[in-house]
């Protein structure tokens, strides 16, 4: 955590240095201020944080890739006559997992437009999910494992 928050001061650092303090100057100063940190490596030990970086980045973009997929099939299925939603409610078995990597795996699922993470089972190993295409509950079920909660565990563990 620690080369998280020096990473994000040698970004603040780069965009005042530039004297341009926007979101782009920002973005360049983290990668400039990441590789520095990755040449220092020996300097630093052992640490997860060049491991988990680009899997956090791979888990926004694929969150990002599934937001736009599945806004555009609830679009389709709004606009055309013949309806195609199917909804269901899905239980989908968890990993063993923290309070915290739960909250975030039920966030993304329910900002995905057609899922809604609807309650967490009392020993906090299933996840009840709504969809709105659950036509195949075993192809929503593997959805959410494969994709979000695999992704969430590999940034957070």
């Amino acid at each position: 955590m620690t080369l998280l928050m020096l990473n994000i001061a040698l970004a603040i650092g780069w965009a005042l240095l530039t004297g341009s303090l926007t979101f782009g100057q920002l973005l360049l100063g983290f990668a400039v201020g990441y590789g520095a940190l990755w040449i220092a490596r020996p300097l630093h030990g052992h640490d997860d944080y060049f491991s988990r970086l680009p899997r956090a980045v791979r888990l926004i973009v694929f969150f990002h890739y599934e937001l736009v997929v599945s806004s555009l099939r609830v679009v389709w299925d709004v606009v055309t006559p013949p309806i195609l939603a199917r909804p269901g409610i899905i239980a989908v078995r968890l990993e063993p997992a923290s309070d915290g990597e739960i909250f975030l795996l039920s966030s993304l699922v329910s900002l995905t437009p057609g899922t809604l993470s609807l309650d967490v089972s009392e020993d906090r190993r299933i996840l009840y999910v709504h969809a709105m295409f659950a036509d195949d509950p075993e192809e929503v079920r593997q959805s959410v494992k494969n994709g979000m909660e695999r992704r969430v565990l590999a940034v957070t563990r």
